[in-house]
């Protein structure tokens, strides 16, 4: 979202981007699961699928919820809510991920959230590089 906002400052661009994220990704970590789970050969046809189908449910509607900001807000608001709503789910799963293993969650929430800050401040350098090199050129 970021770097398509950077690159083009196009609402539809950006909600074109969630879209094709939100399948995709969703396809690829929901085809991980079924390889995965058949490859352990411990759990049945129903199970793997179930797991499939489960993992592509969860991770379009986690990416959708993108697209509603974007749809109500300003771009340049709806950046900001999403990158708020982004972290805030990353801190929350960080959270419970470190509680599970055990380990003092805010060490967990700060790596994670560094992490995604430079994501975020590198996919908006790459969206102004893009931007400013192939849009003067209409590309």
């Amino acid at each position: 979202m970021v770097g398509l906002h950077s690159g083009t400052h196009s609402k539809l661009v950006v909600i074109g981007g969630i879209l094709t994220i939100a399948v995709a990704d969703a396809f690829s970590d929901a085809l991980g699961i079924h390889i995965s789970e058949e490859s352990e050969n411990k759990h049945t046809v129903k199970e793997i699928w179930e797991s499939t189908i489960s993992t592509f449910i969860a991770k379009f509607v986690s990416a959708m919820t993108f697209v509603i900001p974007v749809l109500l807000l300003s771009l340049q608001t709806a950046i900001i809510v999403s990158i708020a709503w982004g972290l805030s789910l990353l801190g929350i799963f960080s959270f419970y991920m470190a509680k599970e293993q055990q380990v003092q969650p805010w060490k967990v929430i700060v790596e994670h959230l560094l992490i995604a800050a430079v994501v975020i401040c590198i996919t908006h350098l790459v969206g102004d590089w893009t931007g400013s090199t192939f849009g003067k050129r209409g590309i």
